[in-house]
């Protein structure tokens, strides 16, 4: 039936030329004339069974009913929308990797997902990944030659293997789709790893060939030298023993970086076809419940007095603004931005009692000071919160990005925490405790030692443990099979996440799984491109801080506003679980041990 308009449209063509044939060709016999017949009525058996077999007739009948009761404004519109619910789900048709640059101007890698939708292949979503480090400051030209040849790899691998590998592939299954980049990210390590084995190998036996010649080994040092010159070797070593050398960093694999931009990538695109925001398509990933959501509370830098500011002070590279109760990430921001104007108005009058010169923004966005001693800055940020009126102390902390493994000297065995002033990790420990004694509202400090000194962070934890959390980078595993993850130092309370290059989307979401006996903070690399979908991934993943730096600089503020904008949709939508109430893990023993009357039972 639905077929004989078009099919009649054909025979009408075909009789048309069979009466031009006739008149060029008076001799046409019958048979000709029986044989187009036939081969016409075939065509309408093979297009109804066409039709039926997919259902045609009964979905057309099932549509012109509807439409008849319904009488929409919108008629094809509305059967745009019917047809659009029947077609196949999108599938991905190809993957294309393209060179593009960081708010630095290095170089980073941004990764399409094109998908064939509706018998259309259209461009669906791009994802962004710099793969650089913010560790790597000290060797910013080493590190921008391996982020250039990363690029470069990424994008051979991309469009040689994975635009293949994955085409075909349903973005909205994201669990699949990143065990294929893991286990292709790890065949391409245990490639490497076995082509520096064999260089190893042939560099010891050029090492053997040399050698063998050598003459006798040399004689043992004699033992006939003064005390105390043996005093003096022993007491050498003994600063050689108190300060571990550094772990050698894991080299990254050139081209890690696909990993994360193609993850991300798929799951821009689920969210896009769907379309629901990020947010709430990584919700369903970890959790099918959309019933309530929690907001991360953003932790904001406000000043920056490290080691790249123009002061002698080295160690307080972040101050940061820890809000312990509900404040909701729009008043959070609000509060943050009122206390920067005030410590402008404060340094740039004598009415402040320290009076350093604000000289600018870091690259956090924070304002940038030259300042000689922590208490300065601390006595500052102490003025500018009393004069506010801000409650920190009690619904306001402060938290101090220590990034002390930035200030090691290794020759001297001592952190330079001020320009000129030296002290080994035990006498750090010291000062620690008394900046969090002369200032309570100190509740965190992140990464006040190297990861390698143990005994400090056990002392430290035990000086201070009660009344200020420790904090330091987890050390993720992304391909378990291959790296094992190193433990925590001993007494860290918190830790920090980072999308790393090499990490899919499923592995962060095991990340934060795995540490709900702890709070977890996203932290955002100031080297990221303007994209804020990093943002609705800490709201997916479940994240309760996300560090995102200070109010400066469009990127930054792009996910700032963000945030904002994901709060209000929950808001509107009815289903923002409140604000996290955030309990130190002193004030909820406390709050376990002494409950109050209205928690006791009747």
């Amino acid at each position: 039936m639905f077929a004989l308009p078009l099919l009649s449209n054909r025979r009408t063509q075909t009789e048309r030329e069979n009466r031009n044939t006739e008149r060029n060709r008076p001799e046409m016999s019958f048979k000709s004339f029986l044989k187009a017949e036939q081969e016409f009525y075939e065509l309408k058996c093979r297009a109804a069974e066409y039709y039926r077999a997919n259902r045609v007739p009964q979905t057309l009948e099932g549509l012109l009913n509807q439409l008849f009761e319904e009488k929409p404004g919108d008629i094809y519109g509305y059967m745009a929308n019917y047809f659009s619910r029947l077609a196949h789900a999108p599938v991905i048709s190809s993957i294309v990797g393209r060179e593009v640059y960081d708010s630095r101007g290095e170089v980073a890698l941004q990764a399409d997902v094109y998908c064939v939708v509706r018998n259309e292949e259209k461009l669906v979503c791009s994802a962004v990944i710099t793969g650089a480090d913010d560790d790597g400051v000290e060797s910013r030209d080493a590190v921008a030659d391996h982020q250039q040849a990363s690029v470069a790899t990424a994008l051979e691998w991309i469009r040689e293997q994975l635009s293949a590998m994955l085409c075909g592939f349903n973005p909205a299954h994201q669990t699949q789709l990143d065990k294929v980049l893991s286990d292709f990210f790890m065949a391409r390590y245990l490639e490497e790893q076995d082509a520096h084995s064999r260089e190893r190998k042939s560099e010891e036996e050029e090492k053997r060939s040399e050698s063998a010649p050598e003459a006798m080994p040399p004689f043992p040092p004699s033992q006939s030298k003064d005390k105390k010159g043996g005093e003096k070797g022993k007491k050498q070593n003994s600063v050689d023993k108190l300060v571990p050398p550094p772990e050698l960093p894991v080299p990254e694999l050139a081209g890690a970086m696909v990993v994360a931009a193609v993850s991300l990538a798929a799951a821009k695109s689920a969210a896009s076809l769907s379309a629901v925001p990020l947010y709430k398509h990584i919700i369903t990933l970890r959790d099918q419940a959309l019933s309530s959501v929690f907001m991360p509370v953003p932790l904001l830098t406000v000043l920056s007095c490290g080691k790249a500011s123009a002061g002698k002070l080295n160690l307080l590279e972040e101050l940061i603004l820890l809000p312990t109760r509900t404040h909701s990430p729009t008043q959070i921001i609000r509060m943050a931005r009122e206390l920067q104007r005030e410590i402008k108005r404060i340094a740039s009058t004598a009415a402040g009692k320290t009076g350093p010169a604000v000289l600018g923004i870091s690259e956090g966005g924070a304002l940038q000071l030259g300042i000689d001693r922590p208490e300065q800055a601390l006595d500052l940020l102490m003025e500018a919160c009393a004069n506010l009126g801000l409650p920190v102390g009690k619904e306001l902390r402060l938290a101090i990005n220590c990034a002390a493994h930035m200030l090691m000297d290794y020759p001297k065995g001592k952190y330079e925490v001020m320009a000129g002033t030296l002290k080994s990790p035990d006498e750090l420990v010291d000062m620690y405790v008394g900046l969090v004694s002369k200032y309570p509202a100190i509740t965190a400090l992140i990464d006040p030692f190297r990861k390698e000194d143990v005994e400090q962070w056990l002392k430290l934890s035990s000086l201070i443990g009660q009344s200020c959390c420790l904090i330091t980078e987890a050390a993720v595993s992304p391909c378990p099979r291959w790296r094992d993850a190193k433990p925590l130092p001993p007494g860290v309370t918190w830790v920090t996440l980072r999308f790393h290059s090499e990490m899919t989307l499923t592995d962060l979401l095991h990340a934060v799984s795995e540490r709900r006996d702890g709070e977890s903070i996203l932290a955002v690399s100031s080297e990221e491109v303007g994209d804020d979908s990093l943002v609705d991934v800490a709201v997916g993943v479940g994240v309760t801080f996300i560090k995102l730096g200070g109010l400066s600089g469009g990127g930054r503020m792009n996910k700032y506003n963000r945030l904002q904008s994901i709060e209000q949709e929950l808001q509107e939508q009815g289903i923002l679980a409140g604000l996290r109430e955030m309990k130190l893990p002193w004030e909820a023993e406390e709050a376990e041990s002494n409950p109050t009357t209205d928690e006791m039972p009747a």
